[in-house]
């Protein structure tokens, strides 16, 4: 998502998370995890980019290659607006997802400063089929991933809100991007990221091991809506879909797996 407010956003720290136990380590070694990535194509995935219609890849632009699901853009003149996402098949309430994920090479000509090693995973969000041709971003909530340039500090595993408004604490927030309390990932080694989503009584983004982010209640609100999209300000969202995005510099991802919880 296009983010200059990060300029103004605070940090937020999060006053409730804790290491886990010996005991919940353990018990989570036992748990049922199911990939949803198969490492050779995109079955059951769904693209759609900006200005195409759902299904369309323009330029090639998510593919699988040696097991890795990538989002490359070398078959692009000019990046433009062609932000895109690419949508797991099933919605989703309640579950934790896993994955890894590193930024490589370089950012596709005509992006956005902003967007040098930006990209995302979008989830509680609308269906692929349900956006506008010329919507740059689903309604949802994203956990947004970031890479460092070498010097500056820039976390990863940050809040962003197209469309949507949270809690955090007991407080309800407007902000379009809140940072998370994750350190800077300056190099291209692979990242382990998890969310933890009850619906919407709890969600909780973690970076390599370590809570960085934790809000509830999401709701419908915000600059971001389509004229006329189908649920109204104030609506609650406790489900949706799964989606992963290209904004402008090439990431990929690998091992992503999905625990659903009754």
């Amino acid at each position: 998502m296009k983010y200059p407010v990060l300029l103004f956003i605070t940090t937020v720290m999060c006053i409730t998370c804790k290491s886990p136990t010996k005991n919940e380590s353990e018990s989570s070694k036992n748990e049922s995890w199911v990939s949803i990535f198969n490492g050779e194509d995109l079955q059951g995935w769904t693209v759609k980019i900006n200005g195409y219609p759902a299904g369309e890849n323009f330029g090639n632009t998510f593919r699988v290659e040696d097991g890795i699901f990538k989002v490359s853009y070398d078959e692009y003149d000019q990046f433009g607006t062609r932000y895109g996402h690419i949508f797991y098949e099933k919605e989703l309430s309640k579950y934790k997802l896993k994955l890894e994920y590193r930024f490589v090479g370089d950012q596709a000509p005509g992006g956005e400063d902003w967007a040098f090693k930006n990209s995302g995973i979008m989830f509680h969000s609308q269906s692929a089929s349900s956006m506008l041709l010329d919507q740059g971003f689903p309604v949802s909530l994203e956990a947004q991933l970031l890479g460092g340039n070498g010097n500056d500090e820039r976390p990863t595993g940050n809040l962003c809100t197209p469309g949507m408004h949270v809690y955090i604490g007991d407080e309800y927030t407007t902000q379009h991007c809140i940072t998370s309390t994750s350190r800077t990932i300056h190099d291209e080694s692979w990242v382990t990221f998890e969310l933890v989503v009850l619906g919407g009584d709890e969600i909780h983004h973690i970076v390599q091991g370590d809570t960085v982010m934790s809000y509830h209640s999401p709701e419908i609100g915000g600059e971001f809506l389509p004229v006329d999209f189908s649920l109204k300000p104030g609506t609650k969202v406790d489900r949706g879909f799964i989606s992963l995005q290209s904004e402008s510099h090439p990431i990929e991802f690998r091992n992503i797996h999905v625990l659903i919880l009754d």
